[in-house]
This record gives structure tokens, sequence and C-alpha cells, in this order.
């Protein structure tokens, strides 16, 4: 193994393990995957169904877990430094307007709970931005991303030593492992027996992301959505909480981003290219906000928004999927294809990318490419009630969003954060492989469920998994209930 790390050469780069891994999928669960896979010694490939790597998009919250491979790629990490809000600032606001805590330096509000901010729990991120840096990664490791593949069918070979695909054309691909990153919509669900059904929420999101020169359209919406800091040069998130809704805006020097969550309409859809124009947002969205309308500095705002940038993307929830690998462990799902969540959870983007470091690392541990089943099973092993927990987590969240008690946030602002719990953010997948693969194999052999194999749990501590269902979530929502997130410390 190289421990020193060359341009060429990462930190960590291991001998090859012989395996052929096939990729489906080049959102980060699928980057992230190439780029492990590689540097564990692993030959890749990887099929992606559009023309290009989709690197639109506006931010998300992405989890110190997911960046912590980058001590492993160099290049990675300095751009990621480079790019990341390690110098913002975060302010809340009722839906209306009202400030209810003021701007606050995120490094003081690390340091006031003693935490180091070189290392904070997690930043948000501009996805064009984090995209364009793993696309430039994958192409420095030469890896072969054949474009315009829609795969429409997985299958196991008849000795169950294969797993493939195929494409819409007809073509026929075969690895030793395939990793299906392709999404909530994948075909992988029918072999896996993963599949379950999606139901309305209720609730969609307007997403919108565009150059800041949009702005210079109303100078006084420009001042007001200002940066701030020293000679307003450092980026601000505001966030605005409201009954049945919130909202977040992100200033930074290139870029405005605003992400409202909203009563779902006629024209919301599980699509990242469903776009509606800015009338129809101002003509819908003080519905359902009770008595005081939106804060009429966010309505310009929107009306600033460029024609066909505005994402109407309808939230669906999910039960957690019973499977997530095919019946011999050949075909495997990561990411979105496994488990989706929702984005009050802030760890879609985190568990991922966990997903990939776990499954690369698994395989390399397995020693060669007849003991993958083990490898996919035990990476199962390490991820599902982590994800099942971390999806809870979500629903609680969406909760406090949408029905924040602001005569507790005015002598406790911490009342209006969304949770991210110590086990989220403390957690490092590949440490965690390597230090338990071995006893979880062990147990796994015996039937020895894993949350009772003595291992140190990457969820809440004191937790034992207890299945739920999003039909008991609508249930404690409808009945004005807590969604109970069990026993265990989830703080």
């Amino acid at each position: 193994m190289n421990v020193h790390g060359t341009e060429s050469e990462p930190v960590g780069t291991f001998p090859s393990s012989g395996i052929d891994v096939l990729i489906v999928g080049t959102g980060l669960a699928g980057l992230s995957a190439a780029i492990e896979c590689i540097r564990k010694g692993h030959n890749v490939r990887v099929l992606e169904r559009a023309a290009t790597i989709n690197t639109l998009g506006d931010m998300y919250f992405m989890g110190l877990p997911a960046t912590r491979f980058f001590k492993h790629w160099p290049e990675m990490k300095a751009e990621y430094d480079s790019i990341g809000l390690h110098n913002a600032w975060i302010e809340t606001s009722k839906h209306s307007g009202e400030l209810m805590v003021k701007p606050l330096y995120v490094n003081d509000r690390l340091k006031a709970v003693g935490l180091d901010p070189k290392t904070p729990p997690g930043t948000f991120q501009l996805r064009p931005l984090i995209y364009k840096m793993f696309v430039k990664q994958v192409e420095r490791l030469g890896v072969k991303i054949e474009f315009n593949s829609r795969v429409v069918d997985y299958f196991e070979s008849e000795d169950g030593k294969k797993g493939g695909c195929v494409t819409d054309d007809g073509k026929r691909y075969e690895a030793d492992v395939v990793i299906a990153a392709d999404g909530v919509g994948s075909k992988s669900q029918k072999l896996v027996g993963g599949q379950v059904r999606a139901v309305s929420s209720g609730r969609a999101m307007w997403r919108a992301a565009f150059p800041i020169e949009n702005l210079d359209k109303d100078p006084e919406v420009k001042e007001h959505y200002k940066m701030i800091g020293p000679n307003d040069s450092e980026p601000i998130v505001r966030t605005y909480l409201g009954p049945g809704t919130y909202a977040m805006t992100l200033t930074r020097p290139e870029t405005m981003i605003w992400i409202i969550n909203h009563n779902a309409t006629g024209s919301s859809a599980e699509s990242w290219s469903n776009t509606i124009e800015p009338k129809e947002v101002l003509d819908t969205m003080d519905e359902g906000t009770g008595p005081n309308p939106w804060d009429p500095w966010m309505k310009r705002l929107i009306a600033c928004t460029p024609e066909k940038t505005i994402v109407n993307f309808e939230l669906l929830w999910r039960d957690p999927q019973p499977s997530w690998k095919s019946p011999n462990g050949r075909v495997v799902q990561i990411g979105d294809a496994a488990h989706s969540f929702l984005p009050a959870s802030g760890n879609g983007a985190t568990q991922a990318i966990e997903d990939a470091v776990s499954i690369a690392s698994c395989l390399q541990l397995c020693s060669g490419k007849d003991n993958v089943p083990e490898a996919v099973e035990a990476h199962i092993r390490f991820r599902f009630t982590r994800n099942a927990c971390a999806q809870k987590v979500g629903f609680s969240n969406a909760e406090l969003l949408q029905d924040t008690d602001w005569t507790k946030v005015k002598f406790d602002p911490k009342r209006a954060q969304p949770k991210h719990p110590k086990w989220v953010w403390q957690h490092d997948p590949e440490t965690y492989t390597y230090e338990h693969y071995e006893k979880n194999v062990e147990t796994m052999k015996k039937g020895i469920r894993f949350d009772e194999s003595e291992i140190p749990p990457n969820y809440p501590p004191g937790y034992k998994y207890e299945p739920w269902t999003i039909d008991w979530v609508m249930d404690c929502m409808r009945q004005g209930k807590p969604v109970e997130l069990g026993a265990g410390n989830w703080d």
C-alpha cells in the first residue's frame, strides 16, 4: 500500500484486487464509488444514461463523514477547502420577515459548543462546484464512462458468479459485482426485491440557483440579500421558518440560491428537470401559511429569478427498503437507489458517499472475487440501520422546521435548528469498516443480528432496530403526535 501519495497515486492506494466492478449512475454515490474502488484496487467501468454528467443544481448539506476520504486525494481536498462555506454566516427569521436570530458567524457557533471550526460537522455546498470537483477527479483517474447507456434491466449469471445489466439498445454488461447507483427509479429494484411504494407527502420544494447578476434587476433586493462580514465579502445562509413552510437563501460572490418548502401543486414532480416560472410561485406561495404572508423581500427575490430556473420537486416518502442486494449478492444498490432522504434530513449526499466508501472497502477486504457476496452482505449490515435512523431524523427535522415554537427560540436559538446528531457526523465509514469487518462477517455467518453483534454502533447508541413505515409516520402527523425516534441517544 502506498502510504505517502504522489500526483498520480494517492495516499492509501492498494494493489489490484482482481475484482471487476460495474457502476451504474454518475451521481455523488456513483462517482464516489468509482474513485474509491480504483484506490482499493478494483477494475472499474461506469455507465451513465445521459449524454454528459449533470453538474447543475443548487445547494445541499455535506456532512463531515462524506469528506473524510478526501485525505487520500490531495487535489480533491485542496479544491474542496477552496470552495467550501467555511467562513459563512447564518441568520433565522419568521417566514414573514421578522428577524428572530441575528446573523451569527458559523465558526463562532462551532466554538461555542466546543467544536473545531476547521472540521465542522458539515457545510452547505454548491452542487455544481462539488460535482465538477468529483468529475475532475474521475477524469484524472482515466475512468471510462459510457454515456447514453440507459440501463433497463439487471440480472445475475446462472452460476451466480456475475452480476450484469442490459441497456436500452440491447447491450449486455457483466462484472463480478454491479453497483446500482442510479437513483430512486433504478431498474435494479425488481432483482433485489427492494421495491417500495412511493407515497405523496403532500409537500414539494421550489429550488433555484442563478448568477448573482440577475439581482441587478432590482438593486434594493441585491442590497438586502448581499453578503456579510468584512467588506460584505462572506457568504450568508438566511433561513425562514413559518407555519407549514420553511425556506433558505444562500448568497455567494457569484451565485444566488433560494429554496422553499411548500404544499405540492399540480405541477410538482419528482424530477430535477421539472421547471416552472416565477409567476407560479408568486401566485401560490402564501397558501397555507396562515394570516401572515411571505416576506416581501423574498417575493422580490423570486421575481428576479430567470425563466426555466425554478425546479418544483415533489417530495415522495418511502419505507426503508427491505433489501439492497440481488439473491446471490452480485448486484448491490447504494445512495438513493437504496434509501431516499427528505431534504430536512441533511443526510442524502452524506449517506450516499458513505455507502460508496463502505462498499469499496468491503470489496477490498473480502480477499477476491469469489467472496464478493460476503462483502456485499457485510456492507449492508454496516449501512442499513444507520440509514434507517438517519431517514427517521429527516421526518423529525421536517416537523421542527414546519412548526417552530418561537416562544422557545427566543431563549434558545438551537430550537430553530434541525438535528444533526453526533452519531451522524463523528462517523468515518472507511475506518469503521476496517476495524469491524472481520467481526461483522463472523457474526453474520453465525446468524447474529448486527445490532446484537457487540460491534460499536454507527447509529444512536442504545438503539435496537425496529421496522417502521411511512403509514406510521403519516398517522402520527394526522394525530398531531411527534414522530418518536425510539430508544437510544439520538442527540
